[in-house]
C-alpha cells in the first residue's frame, strides 16, 4: 500500500516542482529578458523624461489646465486621470446624467476655444475613453484648440499647427485605428519652444 502511494505521489511532486520552476521562474524571466532587449522603452512604461525627471508616459493621459496647454479627453478614472482607478464612467448613451455631462462639456469646449454655435465639436473633446486615460486626441480636436493655445503663448497659429502636425501619428500598421496627437508630447514641445 505504501509502495503504491509512493509510486503515485513521487511523480506528482516532481511534476509540480518542474512546472513551478518552468512556468513560475524560467518563462517569466525569458519573457522579461526578451521584452527588455527587443522593446525596452515599452517594457519600462514608455516614460517621457524632461531635464532628467520622468514627467509622464506616452501611454497614460494626464490633466492639463490653462489656456496655454492643449487639453486631453475628459476622464472618469477616479478623480480624473487616476491610473490606479482606470475605468470609463459606465453610463450608457441614453443615461440622463451622461447626456447632461456631455452637454456641459460641449458648452465649455465651445466657450473655451471661441467656437461659433454652428461649428462641430469632435466627439473626443466631450466624451471620455474606455480607460479614462487616453493620451491621444484627434487632429481635429487639436486644430480647434490651436488658436487658443497660440494666443495664450504669443505664438502664431502656423507655429502651433506645425507642432501639431509634427506630433500627429498615423494609423497603426497604416490601416488600424485613427490618427492621433499625444497631448503630453505636444505640450512638452510647446514648452520647449517657449
Amino acid at each position: 500500500m505504501i509502495d503504491g502511494v509512493r509510486r503515485q505521489l513521487l511523480p506528482a511532486i516532481v511534476a509540480f516542482l518542474a512546472f513551478t520552476v518552468l512556468v513560475g521562474l524560467i518563462y517569466p524571466l525569458a519573457v522579461t529578458g526578451i521584452a527588455q532587449v527587443a522593446f525596452s522603452s515599452q517594457a519600462n512604461g514608455s516614460l517621457i523624461e524632461k531635464d532628467g525627471l520622468v514627467v509622464g508616459s506616452r501611454l497614460i493621459g494626464q490633466e492639463f489646465t490653462g489656456p496655454q496647454y492643449f487639453h486631453p479627453r475628459p476622464s472618469s478614472a477616479g478623480d480624473g486621470y487616476d491610473a490606479m482607478s482606470s475605468s470609463a464612467s459606465n453610463l450608457g448613451p441614453s443615461n440622463p446624467e451622461l447626456l447632461r455631462e456631455v452637454r456641459k462639456r460641449f458648452r465649455l469646449y465651445r466657450a473655451e476655444n471661441g467656437l461659433s454655435s454652428g461649428q462641430q465639436v469632435p466627439a473626443d473633446a466631450v466624451t471620455g475613453s474606455g480607460s479614462g486615460l487616453d493620451p491621444m486626441i484627434s487632429p481635429e480636436n487639436a486644430r480647434l484648440q490651436a488658436q487658443r493655445v497660440a494666443g495664450a503663448r504669443g505664438m502664431t497659429l502656423d507655429q502651433v499647427m506645425a507642432l501639431v502636425r509634427a506630433k500627429t501619428t498615423g494609423r497603426s500598421l497604416g490601416f488600424l485605428g485613427e490618427p492621433g496627437v499625444n497631448v503630453l508630447e505636444l505640450n512638452l514641445a510647446l514648452d520647449e519652444q517657449a
